[in-house]
């Protein structure tokens, strides 16, 4: 019997295990999932717990309610890959012998990294909102929060969503404003890229978005360590800039068994083919999602295109064939910017986020690169889609491929 071995349940991982459970003969193959977290969490969510618009419960789920029926689940501790053996080691000792493996492990955030921000200001002004912890704790400073200097800063990239710290900054504005308070609160928004995003054409329309809701912005701030006594972050070439409350976001890195198996960069991502999601350097290995070192945003939008390239392609080893998916690169994403509207980019590799409409069956055309109740809805709706489809396996009328129908192209 053959084996499929899928390092991690998070979105890349579940969405694979169902993929490949429908059309695998059980009696030719074993599939294993591994993961040692019982709980899966809709990390887009985590972004609107702050602000009360989510709560705990509306982001977590059992990942066993995702499993198909006949799956080996193992709940453990990855120790390492030793892909000359063609087996993972867990920690509990346990040998996982492969034919093929999926390398889903995702990647957390690492606030250690960065002197200082995991000092004694940790979640008593200084919060993340990347995990549910940090994201529950300011809620609960928000809550009673009088006012000061708010800053939003990012340590350094490749981060999880890179929209998601330019959410919450409008947002912030949003919910301060709701509040009565938003006199009362200096929002500044710090960032080591030499533009508010990654994308010119996107930091173009953000940043008259900043400069429109009188948020502060910071370009080219590398940060090197957090002043606790001063509450300061300091940059590494001396620069400073003062908060009341810090949200950040840490470096993020790929999971630590990558680092034991010797098979990642220096912040443990795998070295990925951008085009075919195969390992670079063994050929029986895939890769997908946060865990690769592509040039991609690590976004569960990313996750969904790529899942289809991954599936044909491993399918096509598997039997023999050449393999001629090809992943461009294309991603997606909804931009909160508050009052109830959103923006949505849509880009790959070479296509920068253009203006336009993106076409989606039996829902209607989404504006790109401009705000509208529209994007806010299709936001939110997400989230079941998630839950309901994207996990699951199964199809989503969004192409895996970036079309250009619909869009400007100035």
């Amino acid at each position: 019997m053959k084996k499929l071995v899928i390092l991690g349940a998070g979105t890349a991982g579940t969405t694979m295990v169902n993929k490949f459970h429908r059309v695998m003969d059980p009696m030719d193959w074993e599939i294993t999932i591994v993961d040692h977290n019982e709980t899966h969490f809709y990390q887009p969510g985590f972004l609107f717990i702050p602000f009360g618009v989510y709560n705990e419960e509306d982001v977590i789920k059992p990942k066993r309610d995702f499993f198909p029926k006949g799956v080996n689940v193992v709940m453990e501790i990855i120790e390492k890959i030793v892909p000359a053996e063609n087996k993972v080691y867990l920690k509990d000792g346990t040998e996982l012998v492969y034919d093929y493996l999926i390398i889903a492990t995702g990647s957390d955030i690492a606030p250690e990294e960065t002197e200082g921000l995991k000092d004694k200001l940790w979640q008593k002004c200084i919060f993340d909102f990347y995990t549910i912890e940090g994201a529950m704790k300011l809620a609960e400073f928000f809550k009673t929060w009088e006012g000061g200097k708010l800053v939003i800063n990012i340590t350094e990239m490749p981060i999880k969503c890179p929209v998601a710290p330019l959410e919450f900054a409008f947002l912030a504005d949003w919910f301060f404003t709701k509040k009565g308070i938003r006199d009362k609160v200096d929002i500044h928004f710090v960032t080591p890229l030499s533009s508010a995003f990654t994308k010119e054409k996107c930091a173009e329309v953000m940043s008259d978005y900043l400069i429109e809701k009188n948020i502060k912005t910071t370009v080219d701030f590398s940060t090197g360590r957090v002043d606790n006594d001063n509450q300061k972050i300091i940059s590494w070439d001396d620069m400073e800039v003062p908060f009341d409350c810090l949200v950040t976001v840490p470096t993020n890195k790929g999971n630590d068994c990558i680092a034991r198996s010797g098979m990642g960069d220096e912040l443990n991502f795998v070295p990925t083919d951008k085009y075919t999601l195969r390992s670079k350097a063994h050929e029986n290995i895939f890769v997908i999602g946060d865990a690769t070192d592509l040039p991609s945003s690590k976004a569960g939008s990313v996750v969904h295109f790529q899942s289809e390239v991954l599936f044909e392609n491993l399918m096509s080893v598997i039997e023999g064939r050449e393999m001629k998916a090809r992943f461009d690169g294309h991603a997606n994403c909804f931009i909160e910017s508050g009052f109830g509207k959103a923006l949505l980019i849509d880009f790959n590799y070479e296509t920068e986020p253009l203006k336009g409409q993106y076409p989606v069956p039996l829902i209607g055309p989404f504006s790109l690169l401009q705000e509208t109740r529209m994007n806010h809805f299709g936001k939110l709706m997400f989230k079941w889609t998630y839950w309901n489809l994207l996990l699951k396996g199964r199809d989503i009328p969004v192409s895996n491929e970036m079309s250009m129908k619909g869009k400007i192209q100035e």
